[in-house]
């Protein structure tokens, strides 16, 4: 998603900058979203709490964007929490800016809407794995496609984002 980072320096090179401390929340579920935000360096994951565990859903590292979509389109309180894993670099764009910029400009239209596009599928891959694959393919899936997560991110976290417990990850793990 290069062109995406590089209309981000066109569009909102004078954005204001959040920096997060290690478990320091951007998003707090239950509450209403006004802002786009883009990951300069860091990593963060969205979570939401069932049943007094919190689990992980997302994880965001450098050049992403985020936001909560039903809190931020809908004026509805956000379904989940992102919470910074690492010391992170945030760039802020609250919602009117964000939405004229969008309507200026073609080009940051379609990117956003390829950003979209790629959040539901990635969105419509992690529903489907749930209830298709075992944990063991999950975690296999995760390797190929994302070893850098697993590099940065505590492993209790990716249990959680696996649908498993931190045991069984790790009894994972052994097998390989």
């Amino acid at each position: 998603m290069e062109d995406v980072n590089n209309l981000w320096q066109t569009y909102f090179q004078n954005a204001d900058k959040v920096y997060l401390k290690k478990k320091e929340a951007i998003i707090l579920e239950g509450e209403v979203t006004e802002s786009v935000y883009y990951v300069k360096n860091g990593c963060l994951r969205s979570w939401f709490n069932k049943d007094g565990n919190d689990v992980s859903f997302q994880f965001f590292l450098e050049g992403s964007f985020l936001l909560s979509f039903d809190s931020f389109m809908y004026d509805e309180p956000s379904l989940f929490t992102v919470e910074a894993i690492l010391p992170t670099t945030l760039y802020v764009i609250p919602k009117k800016q964000f939405k004229e910029k969008i309507a200026e400009s073609s080009e940051l239209k379609n990117a956003v809407f390829r950003v979209v596009c790629e959040r539901m599928r990635h969105y419509q891959r992690l529903f489907l794995s749930r209830i298709k694959d075992t944990p063991q393919e999950r975690y296999e899936e995760l390797v190929k496609n994302n070893s850098d997560l697993l590099r940065k991110i505590p492993q209790h976290y990716i249990a959680s984002y696996l649908g498993i417990t931190s045991v069984s990850l790790s009894r994972i793990r052994c097998r390989k």
